[in-house]
């Protein structure tokens, strides 16, 4: 057989052999290296026989998928020296994630000093250095073992597959694990790792289910890497939107309302309203006509749509089929109301396109478990528009829905922290979706035909569209790495026939119409949250809930630093005057812990000549200027919402 490598050159070889021994033919150094391997494009254990030609890369912890066998094999590590010093702990799941690893355990919560005791009896498993070995059995006789073993967890995974499977198993000395892999050869691969925190996990990810205890870690082939990971750990603490954004009194929540349901505080009101009102100016510019339409409507609705069949579980229902006359629902979406915002009356094709947009309050019945600060929430408001079209008008609406998004992430500076993703059907469970294949298949590729004419640099995922059509997901990650949709843009060729919507053509014949959904910046909270971590809480002016403020030097001068707030305010420029009896020292060290962008000092002279000393966080000490001068520069920043670089700390 002949085995074609990464760099093009060719092994050949008369009989089987492991990914492993192949890279041990190549090079000692490799093999020491190697994590797992790739197949013509399949990741597969350093275990698995190559029997034929093909395409080989070995992959080393400088590979993603190389580095996610390295923290698999650190999750059974984990899972090891739990059952060590927790021999009552029941084993549920442990893979690898972008950022690590975790596993979950039936286990009472975990300490920091639990951590550490694991984080002990893990080094020493490692310094024993055990082979991790891979062995099957058939599906009974893995159920009977695990039952011997008490795992019900582990019993629960192997009964969910097939009759007659063959089930993997990997042991390291007396420790066994269900798993399909792929691992290390052995632990002491693993050299440099840290248990990072735990928490409570449902099982299985439903709140139904029992609460599982998760350790997560996070683990590398070098030390080096692991401190600069760390280090990276804590500065993203220091930017997490859940405690930043606390600290600077943007929101709270309470657990008498619920989870998933965030006060905005003032601070954070302001900043949502400026988003918003920038968000409806900018599209009313673009062509789009407002609606404003229920928070709720009847189930007969969502029938209409398929909401009921295919979303029912993330909705609020309120009330009982089997008993009700009538079951209304929140709504998770605004589509059907602005459909019928269209139908209301006949439309030509000259009236079309039409541009639909709405800030829509939406409710989704997300996971207890998945609720997170502002980025993970039951209520939340976004940018919602739907834009009816003929077949000839979908290129260019598509493709200025797409430079609208992009034009609102250049404004708030975000539009290189995004990637983008064609999300499609998942033609392995047609159930969740309505339309046939050769209608997903149509619609996919017009949408990547569409995201290629845009020269946008994309990836393409199964699994991941609307129920009724294909979409462009805009993803962003947070300051830990776990990644969230922020903008949406989804075609839709069937929701038009299920509401019965047309125009008439220049032949005066009725058509159906397409429809675009999409948002233009997305979900407001959660793009309030990525910008508290983008910025560390410095927005640009133009965001800041408090642009300026002002700082008499002392009590005879309040009533100048009274007038200088006037005029700001005058000016649209949100301000305050901090006239407690603090000296100036103490003052302008509370504004740079509050981040406000601007201060003004006034005292004697600055009364006396009608100036303000100004102290920003680009510049530092500006010095002193004429107090219209200040305004005029201020309000042309705000203006054109300009990002400045932080150059000094107030």
């Amino acid at each position: 057989m002949i085995i074609t490598l990464k760099d093009g050159t060719k092994k050949e070889y008369r009989e089987a052999k492991s990914v492993y021994d192949i890279a041990l033919d190549i090079s000692e150094g490799l093999a020491r290296a190697a994590c797992a391997g790739e197949v013509d494009g399949e990741t597969v254990d350093l275990r698995t026989i190559v029997d034929k030609d093909c395409e080989l890369n070995i992959l080393t912890a400088n590979d993603p998928k190389g580095l996610a066998a390295l923290r698999h094999t650190a999750s059974h590590i984990l899972a090891e020296a739990v059952k060590n010093l927790y021999p009552e702990a029941k084993l549920a799941i442990g893979p690898s994630i972008d950022t690590g690893f975790y596993y979950d355990f039936e286990h009472e919560s975990f300490t920091r000093e639990d951590l550490d005791a694991i984080e002990k009896e893990m080094k020493k498993i490692i310094k024993k250095g055990a082979r991790l070995e891979k062995y099957t059995l058939p599906r009974e006789e893995a159920i009977a073992f695990m039952k011997e073993k008490g795992e019900p967890y582990k019993v629960e995974l192997i009964e969910d597959l097939p009759e007659g499977a063959e089930i993997s198993f990997y042991s390291q000395g007396d420790f066994v694990d269900l798993c399909a892999g792929p691992h290390l050869m052995n632990t002491k691969g693993v050299k440099a790792f840290k248990l990072t925190s735990s928490s409570g996990a449902y099982w299985r990810g439903n709140e139904k289910n029992k609460m599982l205890s998760r350790i997560y870690g996070t683990a590398f082939s070098k030390k080096d890497e692991l401190n600069v990971y760390l280090e990276q750990m804590e500065e993203a603490k220091k930017r997490d939107h859940n405690k930043l954004g606390r600290e600077m009194e943007l929101f709270t929540t309470v657990d008498v309302i619920g989870q998933g349901l965030p006060l905005l505080m003032p601070k954070g009101e302001i900043m949502i309203r400026t988003l918003q009102r920038w968000i409806e100016d900018e599209e009313e510019k673009r062509g789009y006509v407002r609606t404003k339409t229920p928070l709720m409507a009847k189930s007969d609705l969502y029938k209409i749509s398929g909401h009921w069949d295919h979303y029912k579980e993330g909705m609020f229902v309120l009330g009982d089929e089997e008993t009700d006359k009538e079951v209304f629902a929140l709504r998770p979406m605004t589509c059907p109301f602005q459909y019928y915002v269209y139908k209301a009356a006949q439309h030509s094709y000259r009236d079309l396109p039409l541009r639909y947009g709405e800030t829509s309050t939406l409710f989704r019945n997300e996971d207890s478990g998945e609720m997170h600060g502002l980025t993970r929430v039951r209520q939340f408001t976004i940018s919602e528009g739907h834009l009816i079209m003929t077949p000839e008008q979908i290129n260019d609406e598509f493709k200025g829905c797409v430079e609208l998004a992009l034009y609102c992430l250049r404004t708030l500076g975000l539009e290189k922290d995004v990637t983008f993703r064609l999300s499609k059907w998942d033609p392995a469970n047609t159930e969740k979706y309505i339309g046939d294949a050769a209608y997903w298949e149509e619609s996919q590729g017009k949408m990547r035909q569409l995201l290629t004419e845009l020269k946008l640099d994309f990836t393409e995922a199964d699994g991941e569209a609307a129920f009724y059509g294909p979409k462009l997901d805009i993803q962003a990650k947070n300051v830990y790495g776990k990644e969230d949709t922020m903008i949406t843009i989804q075609l839709d060729f069937a929701l038009a026939e299920q509401f019965d919507m047309y125009y008439i053509d220049e032949n005066g014949e009725k058509k159906r119409p397409f429809i675009i959904h999409r948002t233009s910046m997305g979900c407001y909270e959660r793009t309030l949250a990525w910008l508290i971590e983008k910025y560390a809480g410095k927005f640009p002016t133009w965001l800041c809930p408090e642009q300026v403020r002002v700082l008499p030097i002392s009590e005879k001068y309040h009533g100048y630093a009274a007038e200088v707030e006037a005029r700001l305010k005058e000016n649209g420029i949100r301000c305050s005057v901090d006239d407690r009896s603090e000296k100036i020292g103490y003052k302008i060290r509370e504004s740079r812990l509050a981040k406000v962008p601007y201060m003004l000092v006034v005292g004697a002279k600055e009364e006396e000549e009608g100036v303000v000393s100004v102290r920003s966080r680009y510049l530092g000490d500006e010095g002193q200027k004429p107090l219209d001068a200040f305004i005029e520069e201020i309000a042309k920043e705000i203006r054109t919402k300009e990002i400045r670089k932080i150059e000094a700390e107030n």
